[in-house]
């Protein structure tokens, strides 16, 4: 029996029996798997806190014939602010429900991962606009999901002048003339449209190092909604958590 030593983040966790969990655990390597966790909910398990919703630790597996089985693991980060906050925590579950649904097993997906901890990282400790930081994370998710938009010139005419337009239809931005022409775009500020330029092409580690005003917040949150309800066909709205 092999043991499989992994980094991962913990997206789910459901009762099993009398005192196992089921786990779903994003790994960067071994994509989005399910994960027993033998004895988790006894109150001396040693797996008990390395097993609860967004606990993100290092784990020793060993695959069974149809799941893996949590050997032992060790807590990296548990983001505590989250979880004593019903704002941030209600913004933390909406991510993750998406990341559930855009990851799969036995895929890389070292820079969703990457993505997902950073949001989780600015949502718990800072005090940034929770809508701005989950509309940054929307639209980057996206470009890695392969959905990247034309940013650097209009997507009919390719001027690069007077970029006022965000196309759903033509995955890009629009100059004045063709947005004018193009009932699926939406009007933005020249602010906006650096904004959403910063974001696909910022480095990792630096996509929440910026700021906009107000009115560009919003105009981002409206085209990042729209654009990755759009591109994974299937809206994501922001559910109360009670």
């Amino acid at each position: 029996m092999a043991l499989i030593k992994t980094k991962g983040i913990i997206l789910s966790e459901n009762k099993m029996g009398d005192y196992d969990k089921m786990v779903t655990m994003l790994t960067p390597g071994y994509g989005k798997i399910g994960c027993v966790a033998k004895g988790a909910r006894k109150p001396k398990s040693l797996l008990m806190a390395s097993t609860q919703f967004l606990c993100f630790g290092e784990y020793l597996l060993y695959k069974g014939a149809e799941t893996y089985h949590i050997n032992s693991a060790e807590t990296i980060e548990i983001f505590y602010p989250i979880r004593t906050d019903l704002d941030k925590l209600k913004y933390a579950s909406h991510i993750t429900k998406i990341i559930l649904e855009v990851t799969t097993e036995n895929e890389n997906s070292y820079k969703v991962l990457q993505l997902f901890l950073n949001t989780l990282y600015m949502i718990a400790e800072t005090n940034q606009d929770l809508d701005f930081l989950i509309s940054v994370f929307k639209l980057r998710l996206i470009c890695l999901l392969g959905f990247t938009p034309t940013i650097h010139e209009c997507t009919q005419c390719h001027k690069k002048e007077n970029i006022s337009y965000f196309s759903l239809k033509q995955n890009g931005v629009l100059c004045n003339s063709c947005g004018k022409l193009d009932t699926s775009c939406i009007q933005i500020s020249a602010t906006t449209v650096d904004a959403i330029r910063y974001i696909v092409m910022a480095p990792p580690k630096k996509i929440f190092s910026f700021e906009v005003p107000k009115e560009a917040q919003r105009e981002l949150s409206l085209v990042t909604k729209l654009y990755l309800n759009a591109k994974l066909e299937k809206e994501y709205p922001l559910e109360e958590l009670f």
